[in-house]
């Protein structure tokens, strides 16, 4: 099963493969692929239902099956039972029939700033686009999760991301992770370093109906630098959007040497 072109103005087009982990019929990812739809070819595959959480899960045991939902001019769409970078994956291996210019992952339903992005299967998506020399681009938009928020201007700065990405590229073992705070008066983007901190008060306790003990996901941030300006979760809450550069490579550079005299 190939996704065919059908002309030679079609093949003069960039392609752009889209993901996300909130479902292909969540409200993030549709506005997303309105958004960017005049960017070039549009080929979507998304999990049939919500993925969050996956980060760069993948369906080991358990065949990948796919469904087309959509095709019209510059715009497939097919679900998948897979994981974020299942999509990925059988979208450059078996679906398309070229490599694609660019990878969209979201817009996500939340935030996925800071040390979100080891948790997010948007993000997972992303680096998998990377791992395979696409570049790519995850985009989240700090909401609270609503099925109804307002995309406008995460859609815009996407866009505006998208569009640089086609026409500049990004450099090996680079992607890009952006989040827009949910304010239709967004200050601008700012690049950003990764936020340093981790979560606490990760659950809340609960019964089943029989009395037994269940735990609910739950927590806060704890944000170890909230002075820095210099990092996305400072751009976020003074209402800029925060664009951060991924890396693949995560090799510990500052203390390579002194490991390498310790054991070596």
């Amino acid at each position: 099963m190939r996704h065919k072109k059908s002309n030679m103005t079609q093949k003069q087009k960039p392609l752009i493969l889209i993901t996300n982990d909130d479902g292909v019929q969540a409200k993030g990812i549709n506005e997303l692929i309105a958004g960017v739809r005049s960017l070039g070819q549009i080929v979507v595959i998304a999990p049939d239902g919500a993925r969050s959480g996956m980060s760069s899960a993948i369906s080991s045991q358990n065949p990948i099956r796919l469904q087309l939902l959509k095709q019209e001019d510059d715009l497939t769409i097919y679900s998948c039972t897979g994981t974020p970078v299942d999509c990925v994956k059988v979208g450059v291996n078996e679906i398309l029939d070229r490599q694609p210019d660019l990878v969209l992952a979201g817009i996500n339903h939340g935030s996925n700033s800071a040390v979100c992005v080891i948790y997010s299967g948007t993000i997972g998506a992303t680096l998998e686009g990377c791992i395979l020399g696409i570049p790519s681009v995850g985009v989240s938009l700090c909401c609270r999760h609503e099925s109804d928020a307002d995309f406008t201007q995460a859609v815009r700065y996407g866009k505006q991301v998208a569009e640089k990405v086609l026409a500049e590229g990004l450099p090996k073992g680079v992607c890009l992770n952006l989040n827009v705070p949910q304010t239709d008066d967004v200050k601008g983007l700012k690049v950003c370093t990764q936020t340093p901190g981790y979560w606490i008060k990760e659950f809340q306790p609960a019964q089943d109906p029989f009395g037994r003990p269940v735990y609910w996901l739950s927590g806060e941030f704890l944000n170890e630098d909230p002075d820095n300006e210099a990092n996305d979760e400072w751009a976020l809450e003074h209402g800029y959007a925060a664009l951060v550069p991924l890396q693949l490579d995560m090799t510990a550079y500052s203390v390579l040497d002194d490991f390498k005299k310790s054991y070596e």
